[in-house]
């Protein structure tokens, strides 16, 4: 007599996945929905309040006009400065050689103007800034701006 082999049968698909993989998993319980609901909306109120008082700040932009290169060890940078009139603020202003690498470097303050009665309020500034250079200049411009801490 031939006993038969138990490790053949086969058990159901579900029985076997569960055994493997173990069981169904439970969906979040109406507590745990309810505590991400409110964690989202603390989130997105605190975005919105962080939003609404960064554009509080003032602001400064600068566009580059041109550079001239005086000598092997000087150059001429030529740019506007757009900022509130009685706001300071600090412009990089790097000159640099043909493989632009820096070869001049200088931080100038652009203090407060008078408001005049143009077009955008004195808010624009034209700026001429010399630099020292170590070797020839073939480029010059505005690196970056910002209102210093004396700013409004």
């Amino acid at each position: 007599m031939t006993s038969e082999d138990l490790s053949a049968t086969e058990l159901p698909a579900s029985n076997s996945l569960a055994n493997r993989y173990g069981g169904q998993k439970r969906g979040l319980g109406r507590k745990a929905k309810r505590y991400i609901v409110i964690g989202t909306l603390v989130v997105g109120i605190g975005l919105a309040a962080y939003v609404a008082t960064g554009s509080g700040k003032p602001e400064v932009s600068f566009k580059d006009i041109g550079y001239s290169t005086v000598d092997d060890t000087q150059a001429e940078v030529d740019y506007q400065v757009i900022k509130d009139p009685g706001t300071t603020a600090k412009c990089a202003i790097k000159a640099m050689d043909s493989k632009f690498a820096v070869v001049g470097w200088k931080v100038v303050e652009i203090g407060p103007n008078p408001p005049q009665q143009d077009a955008d309020g004195g808010r624009t500034t034209a700026q001429r800034t010399v630099l020292a250079t170590e070797s020839p200049a073939v480029s010059g411009i505005v690196d970056s701006c910002w209102i210093t801490d004396g700013g409004k």
